[in-house]
């Protein structure tokens, strides 16, 4: 049985006191904790500083292209079902150039977790407004303070059908290993936002900042987590700081949907290919 050893791979780059360390050591810790072995899993990541988080866990990883990594990953897992996929990215990577996919995984609901690291800023290159930061936020690229409202990610995924919703913080390991393992155990698409302080570049959203204002929903009498409409109302009425299991449906995956679909063709094709074949290839191009 693998360890939490056994997922650890060569020691991160990332600033010292980034909120990244511990997103990656929960999601390590839970891996080996439900147990998984490196080969039963796979990191998917997009670009930014949470893009090397599939360079440093020892499982299958691919880097892919910024904003991109959900349809990879939701191709990986619709390819083999074998092996529990994890996408990842930042507020940058995933609540902007990413959105459009964002909502379109939510609502196809492939079993797969997405973790996303939110530090309200873009810190691989060096500190500009990011799409959760705040209006007002000045950065580099916002000298005058940001005049965009932000994103709201979490009442974007239950407003489109999210199964599993949750939000941790990089402050709280013990807390975020559980989200992670809840996660990566739920049967459909599961989004765990994490508040990742960017201890570099964002002087603002702080540890300090979220260890004054986060509220942990299991401090909530009777919270349900199964009532949509209650959740999206609680993380209003926090503004989005709440942290916890917000919300979980059982529901059935892409996967249970399309079980009885014909398979396409191009699944049973041979892929190799001979010299003649090749030479064919070649000429078209010619």
């Amino acid at each position: 049985m693998a360890t939490l050893k056994d997922f650890k791979g060569d020691q991160p780059t990332w600033c010292p006191g980034c909120g990244h360390f511990s997103v990656m050591a929960s999601l390590q810790k839970a891996a080996s904790e439900i147990g998984l072995e490196p080969h039963d899993m796979g990191v998917v990541s997009g670009i930014g500083c949470s893009g090397k988080i599939s360079e440093y866990t020892r499982a299958y990883g691919f880097h892919t292209l910024h904003g991109r990594s959900l349809p990879i990953a939701q191709g990986a897992a619709l390819g083999n079902k074998d092996v529990q996929i994890i996408a990842s990215g930042g507020d940058g990577d995933g609540y902007g150039i990413g959105v459009g996919h964002f909502i379109h995984a939510v609502r196809r609901n492939v079993n797969m977790t997405y973790l996303v690291m939110d530090n309200n800023i873009y810190g691989l290159t060096k500190g500009q407004t990011s799409p959760t930061s705040q209006q007002g936020f000045i950065t580099k690229s916002s000298p005058k303070g940001s005049v965009e409202s932000p994103v709201h990610p979490l009442e974007t995924a239950l407003a489109n059908g999210i199964t599993f919703l949750a939000q941790g913080f990089s402050g709280d390991i013990k807390q975020l290993n559980e989200i992670v393992k809840a996660a990566l155990q739920h049967k459909g698409f599961a989004l765990v936002n994490v508040f990742s302080p960017c201890v570099t570049f964002n002087k603002v959203n702080t540890y300090d900042y979220y260890k004054e204002n986060l509220v942990d929903v299991s401090t909530f009498t009777n919270y349900d987590k199964t009532d949509r409409m209650n959740a999206i109302k609680t993380i209003r009425e926090k503004n989005g700081l709440v942290t916890g299991i917000l919300f979980k449906e059982d529901k059935p995956t892409f996967t249970d949907l399309t079980k009885d679909f014909p398979e396409i063709a191009i699944a049973k094709q041979d892929l190799n290919l001979d010299s003649t074949i090749l030479e064919k290839i070649e000429k078209q191009f010619q």
